[in-house]
């Protein structure tokens, strides 16, 4: 069995897989909009691991594996700003379009049908039994007491009150906003609603300006990097890995022999901020390719999904976390040379539905890719100093 001894392996200039301290990772995703993932490369003996490649010297056959710098940025979404939606629970009601309350409880609501309040300004959706409901307003269809419309009666002169001139299901939502009115005299003993001042309408068909409950999300991950194996062949000639987080360093899973096993431990944990609550499913895809210029027919080496419920917009949530992979079958061992060789890119996507029915997804059905990012060449294992490694980091995160 042929070891490598580590303390060969310096922190800055080293031929090993470089092990980033989590801190410097995150200032890095912060600083940098264009990061970039960097691969690691192993090596094995022929009978047994040998742990990192720290010398060329190792005669035998190599596990060269390359963990992936992954950078925040690339071609990002199409929502607003995190946290520029209202989320639901905010003034004007959310939810439960098809829960009107019980007009038993409203006076003036006994005196028309309920659904005449909703006939052509309905509440929001409700979707994933969020458990909202939207009660029947007061006043009359045309003067409904939950938007204090002009020209409506109000209770005593000189009172201000929010008005909302816009659908109920846009109010408070991204840049939408109520207004505010004041309660004028008509005649000795009647008041009516001013006109309403100082609110804010859709501008939009998408992102915080279409004012719908969703219009922007930030997925976050911690580990985004590929441990690409050489069995003789050259670089992916054994396919590829996922790497482990071991503390705050990203390192490729040790071998058995010359096998190679799927880790026990999950690729990466990650997190995930909407601005609105609901249930998404994501996932992170490796291709070989140019991320600048992707191709129907970049070939995928592998996709991993996590999925759950997010219940509270705008607070980050933890997801579960992304399984560990091994990529070994015959087109993914083809697919993993392609991408050690000449190059290739993680794509983010996500499917979702929220609690108001806004469905994120690509116009179709299909998953949406917010996200593509490339991964720094692997010589930038030997050289990071080199300036095309300069934005190398192993985490990354995307917004859609």
């Amino acid at each position: 069995m042929v070891k490598i001894p580590k303390k060969k392996c310096s922190s800055r200039l080293s031929p090993c897989p470089r092990r980033l301290d989590r801190r410097a990772r995150e200032r890095s995703v912060t600083r940098m909009k264009h990061g970039r993932f960097l691969g690691v490369v192993l090596f094995a003996g022929v009978a047994s691991a040998v742990g990192f490649a720290c010398s060329s010297s190792n005669s035998g056959s190599q596990y060269s594996s390359a963990p992936g710098v992954g950078g925040s940025g690339g071609g990002g979404g199409s929502g607003g700003a995190d946290g520029s939606a209202a989320g639901f629970g905010n003034s004007g009601g959310t939810g439960g379009g098809t829960i009107l309350g019980d007009a038993a409880l409203n006076p003036d609501a006994q005196q028309f049908d309920p659904d005449a309040y909703w006939a052509n300004d309905p509440p929001p959706q409700q979707c994933l039994d969020s458990g909202m409901s939207y009660p029947t307003p007061g006043g009359t269809p045309d003067c409904p007491d939950d938007k204090n419309r002009e020209g409506c009666t109000c209770p005593a002169v000189g009172q201000t009150a929010a008005c909302w001139p816009g659908f109920r299901k846009n109010r408070n939502r991204g840049i939408c906003h109520d207004g505010q009115t004041t309660c004028t005299a008509v005649g000795e003993n009647q008041g009516q609603w001013g006109p309403c001042v100082g609110y804010q309408l859709p501008t939009g068909t998408s992102g915080a300006s279409a004012c719908t409950c969703f219009s922007a999300g930030q997925w976050k991950l911690d580990n985004l990097s590929p441990c690409f194996v050489d069995t003789g062949g050259g670089l992916g000639s054994g396919g590829a890995v996922s790497t482990i987080l071991n503390g705050t360093s990203v390192e490729c899973p040790p071998m058995s022999g010359s096998t190679i096993t799927k880790p026990s431990q999950p690729w990466t944990p990650d997190t995930l901020k909407v601005d609105c609550a609901g249930h998404f499913k994501l996932c992170y895809t490796l291709k070989a390719g140019d991320y600048k210029n992707p191709q129907p027919t970049d070939c995928t080496l592998v996709s991993v999904c996590t999925e759950g419920d997010y219940p509270t917009a705008n607070q980050v949530t933890t997801l579960p976390p992304l399984d560990s992979w091994l990529a070994d079958t015959p087109a993914q061992i083809q697919c993993a040379q392609q991408f050690a060789n000449s190059g290739g890119y993680g794509e983010m996507s996500v499917v979702g539905l929220t609690v108001e029915c806004d469905e994120i997804d690509d116009g179709s059905g299909a998953a949406k890719v917010f996200n593509r990012v490339g991964y720094c060449p692997l010589s930038c294992n030997t050289n990071p100093n080199d300036p095309v490694c300069q934005n190398c980091q192993s985490g990354g995160s995307g917004s859609f």
